[in-house]
């Protein structure tokens, strides 16, 4: 017999009510859905052509009522029944799903039409590369997939492949299953268009984080800063030190600290910049170079390379200095300083520095800052002056003549 309260009204039982609240929040979807994902809702609305499932997002899931109809052409659920569905279709403004099992009782995402109908995720093992792509046993069945849709980068390597296991979208099949073509570099898209969206709430720029070196170019090195989202580290970035190369100094796999220098969307992907110098790894050279070396002083240096214009010294690791033509053009020796090489020691002075835009102007030893121009802009002012008196006492003595 129910229990009463003092109003005469049944008495839920709070102990199975808590229970079956958690059954039903164990099977409900929680955060943001993915295609592939299953769960179990609550049926809504029944109408002609579509049934609305709950999700625990602020958006119903809609299937297909073709989808749930049985031989006789009748729906075959009702508001208030639960059923399990497999998200196929994720947008802004809709969530599109199918019956987890297919009115035959088999797993239709065992079933290579239905993954391929859906959009869903196959698992394949990579057998051999072959002309063009590579070969793939996907189930009982052989698939090929083309080497540009292997991996997001080029997949020049094999050895990298073959042999393993990957998740597939399947682009195109036929009836026999015969002709099947596969992309994992779709399906990767898609998971780092995900992933994109939640770094994007999550790092700023200024933030020093941790990644991966993923891949080496000759204009710098991407690094993986989160599960399929990569960042560029500039070879102006690396190394306080001039860096011909990237692999001179980075490898992949090689776990780094970085500097998020810039964070944008564009063309429908996200881009980050990276530092590697300013991810705390070394000090700023400039820094102390500048607190020991202010202007003035005289210093020895290398000359890194020679230009129509001038010399790039190396004045210490990471620190270049510009000593510019008309510094020793009108030198005493200024013939032997201009048969000077790369590799060549220089004995030179600091004449101006620009902190901020890491930029050091030199100039030779003993020749600082030439201040005797003043002078002559002085005597010729006075010189002038003398003249233009003269001039005018002359002048006005020609009139009294007159």
């Amino acid at each position: 017999m129910a229990k009463k309260d003092i109003f005469g009204d049944d008495i839920v039982d709070n102990e199975k009510g808590d229970y079956e609240a958690f059954l039903q929040q164990a099977n409900a979807p929680v955060g943001r859905l993915s295609v592939g994902d299953r769960f179990t809702g609550e049926i809504l609305s029944v109408s002609k052509d579509e049934i609305y499932v709950s999700t625990s997002s602020p958006l119903d899931a809609v299937i297909a009522a073709k989808e749930l109809r049985d031989e006789s052409g009748q729906v075959s659920v009702k508001p208030g029944d639960r059923i399990e569905v497999v998200v196929t279709q994720v947008r802004e403004d809709s969530i599109k799903v199918k019956p987890a099992q297919s009115r035959s009782g088999t797993d239709e995402i065992d079933n290579l039409e239905d993954a391929y109908d859906m959009e869903l995720p196959v698992e394949g093992r990579v057998l051999e590369s072959v002309k063009g792509g590579f070969r793939v046993q996907i189930q009982s069945y052989r698939a090929f997939c083309p080497i540009s849709q292997m991996d997001l980068g080029p997949a020049n390597n094999a050895d990298d492949y073959v042999g393993k296991k990957f998740e597939f979208l399947i682009t195109q099949i036929d009836e026999s299953h015969r002709n099947i073509v596969v992309s994992r570099k779709k399906l990767l898209q898609l998971m780092r268009a995900d992933r994109e969206g939640e770094v994007l709430g999550s790092i700023k720029e200024g933030d020093v984080v941790e990644g991966t070196v993923k891949r080496i170019e000759a204009f710098g090195a991407f690094v993986e800063v989160a599960p399929l989202v990569d960042g560029l580290v500039h070879i102006s970035e690396i190394s306080w030190a001039r860096v011909k190369h990237p692999a001179e100094v980075l490898e992949v796999g090689m776990p780094v600290k970085v500097k998020v220098l810039k964070v944008q969307e564009q063309e429908d992907r996200l881009q980050i910049s990276l530092s590697l110098k300013q991810g705390g790894g070394e000090q700023d050279p400039w820094l102390r170079f500048t607190e020991l070396n202010p202007v003035g002083t005289n210093i020895e240096g290398t000359i890194e390379r020679k230009e129509h214009f001038g010399f790039f010294v190396k004045l210490a690791t990471g620190v270049t200095g510009l000593l510019h033509q008309s510094k020793w053009r009108d030198a005493v020796d200024g013939k032997s300083i201009e048969s000077k090489k790369p590799g060549d020691k220089i004995l030179v002075a600091v004449e101006r520095i620009d902190l901020e835009g890491h930029k050091i102007s030199l100039c030779l030893q003993g020749e600082g800052e030439d201040q005797s121009w003043r002078e002559h802009v002085n005597t010729g002012a006075t010189s002038s002056s003398s003249a233009m008196g003269a001039f005018a006492a002359a002048f006005q003595k020609a009139q009294k003549k007159q």
